[in-house]
């Protein structure tokens, strides 16, 4: 044996500081084979050499420990291996066709691609990995392609060439992630399988196809970082080939900004200014269950790392004859007293929270917080009194309107009754300074903007509102209306309402940062946040529930935004309007 002098070793690891550059940690899913788990080196080494710490997940049961092991995880690389058994996609199974099936593999792996798509991690799969992917989410794999597909097909097994030698060329969909990847639309490959998908999960699009039309890899479009390819790209590093490196540097890449989301997440408060939930409580809805319907519980909370988050009484423009407002009211107090029932009922993880101070507090105490609004003054009808009386229940701001003009006021979706702030309207005003309550002008017809910012003696702010720059909807705001907001100190919360991000198609993340840029541009960096609209119709591809949350953080990220800028836009701007306006009340 070459000698190794371990003391040498030792004192050279430790002749520098810092000891070791930060990388993140690449979940790798092992194979089972005779009652021992184990994963080929080329998995790990191909890791290694793109910058990441590989984290070896042998195949065991428990539930509860792997969703901490993923929570230790950046990524997850899936790795080849056995056949996956047909029956989890509703076929039955083959067995003159089918090769080994892996039980261990197959029912924690397809549960761990559910959680780690969950928690928003990057994911790779490999092969098997590829087929593990497809179904877990809904797709579908071919029992054994030589079977299934009529056309002659390429020989899919290259043995005895060995691994690491390409053997056949893949077609890359021109656009697609994996072409910028490799910067290229023909790849060369290396074959050994003989299953392969059939039906692509829904959020998939294909991206490399075989010459025999065989399925080479696919990725997911809905803003999920996800990529599944059918060949080994790990075997050529062992032979010195680095043109599979691209695809694990792509993995390592978007692991570290995972990383560095979740080590941001751990320091700033993440504040939701406003979701309508409460709409969903007649169905049944419970804050500690994930919900089927509900875009926010405590569950996604926790996946997209949201510490606080507003949930209104809302409020849809009635009749205004004295009884229908007093059933507005009681409305009112129903939704309110029903979050603070299903806040009471898991209370060892959350609790309701009305001033900066509580959300601090819970946040350190590793608590998620519940603010509550209301969207709409029908909710006061014309009594004064229960603007104080609202703000004593903890209620920490109030839409002046939604769509259609109030006692209070004209809304942007209104007929112009008032001008703006009728003479009631101007006594709210009044009172919702005086008791500290936050004015919110999201739906408000711009005459009640401008008067409201003139005659309000705090900041104010818009819950839920985007820039009308970007996409013309009168409920936007114009950059005059963000400069003024601004320079009165109050902030705009972008939301992620389609039809306020663009005028025609399927609204992106990509339309919401570009949104959220412009209010910051406009207004500037201290008067910008974000109120999702969240179960009130409000998502976007990339961010469809509060699990995908971190996906604005890692975006912002990707931009250069530094952790000062990252804390002011999720809830130090909203936070210090809101201590402004509560003063010492």
């Amino acid at each position: 044996m070459e000698e190794f002098d371990i003391r040498s070793e030792y004192r050279e690891l430790h002749s520098r500081y810092p000891k070791a550059v930060k990388r993140p940690v690449i979940g790798i899913t092992a194979n089972f084979r005779d009652g021992n788990a184990a994963l080929a080196e080329a998995y790990y080494r191909s890791v290694l050499e793109a910058g990441g710490l590989p984290l070896i997940i042998p195949p065991y049961p428990e539930r509860e420990q792997l969703i901490a092991t993923l929570k230790h995880c950046d990524a997850i690389l899936l790795s080849g291996g056995a056949d996956i058994d047909p029956r989890y996609m509703g076929e039955e199974p083959d067995y003159t066709l089918l090769h080994t099936i892996n039980p261990k593999r197959d029912e924690q792996e397809l549960l761990l691609v559910l959680l780690a798509v969950d928690l928003g991690l990057p994911v790779l799969g490999i092969c098997r990995g590829m087929q593990t992917i497809a179904a877990a989410l809904g797709g579908a794999v071919h029992q054994d392609i030589y079977a299934a597909l009529p056309v002659p097909l390429l020989s899919h097994d290259q043995e005895p060439v060995e691994r690491g030698v390409a053997t056949h060329e893949v077609l890359i969909t021109p656009e697609s992630k994996l072409a910028g990847i490799f910067g290229t639309q023909q790849l060369a490959v290396n074959t050994f399988h003989h299953q392969a998908v059939k039906t692509l999960p829904p959020g998939f699009s294909l991206s490399a196809v075989a010459t025999d039309g065989v399925f080479e890899a696919m990725e997911a479009v809905d803003g999920r970082r996800i990529i599944g390819v059918q060949w080994h790209p790990e075997s050529f590093i062992l032979n010195g080939n680095r043109s599979m490196m691209p695809l694990f540097e792509w993995l390592i890449g978007e692991a570290m900004l995972y990383s560095n989301s979740k080590e941001m997440h751990e320091k700033i408060i993440t504040l939701d200014s406003h979701c309508d939930t409460p709409m969903l409580f007649e169905q049944g809805y419970k804050l500690q269950e994930r919900s089927e319907v509900a875009l926010v519980d405590l569950h996604k909370m926790e996946e997209g790392a949201l510490d606080v988050v507003t949930m209104v009484a809302y409020l849809p423009q009635a009749a205004r004859d004295e009884a229908s407002l007093q059933q507005a009211t009681t409305m009112a107090d129903s939704l309110l007293a029903g979050i603070a029932s299903r806040v009471e009922e898991c209370s060892d993880y959350v609790a309701l929270c009305e001033n900066p101070s509580e959300a601090a507090m819970l946040k350190k105490a590793g608590k998620r917080a519940i603010m509550r609004g209301i969207e709409n003054g029908y909710a006061i009808g014309k009594d004064l009194t229960n603007i104080e009386r609202y703000r004593n229940e903890g209620v920490v701001y109030m839409t002046l309107c939604h769509n259609g003009d109030n006692d209070i006021c004209d809304s942007a979706r209104g007929d112009g009754e008032h001008g703006g702030l009728s003479g009631f309207g101007r006594d709210v005003v009044r009172e919702m300074n005086r008791v500290g309550m936050m004015i919110d002008l999201s739906h408000a017809a711009e005459t009640t903007f401008w008067q409201v910012l003139e005659q309000s003696t705090y900041p104010v702010v818009c819950s839920h509102s985007s820039c009308k720059a970007l996409c013309n909807h009168p409920r936007n705001l114009t950059d005059e209306q963000m400069k003024a907001l601004a320079a009165k100190g109050g902030v705009v919360q972008v939301t992620m309402y389609g039809g306020f991000l663009r005028e025609e198609g399927e609204a992106t993340l990509a339309d919401f940062i570009a949104h959220l840029e412009h209010a910051i541009a406009v207004a500037g960096i201290d008067h910008v946040g974000i109120g999702t609209d969240f179960d009130g119709d409000g998502k976007v591809i990339g961010c469809s529930s509060a699990s995908q949350l971190r996906n604005i953080t890692i975006e912002l990220l990707r931009k250069g935004y530094n952790r000062q800028d990252i804390e002011k836009i999720w809830s130090g701007n909203w936070l210090r309007v809101m201590q402004q306006v509560q003063g010492e009340k």
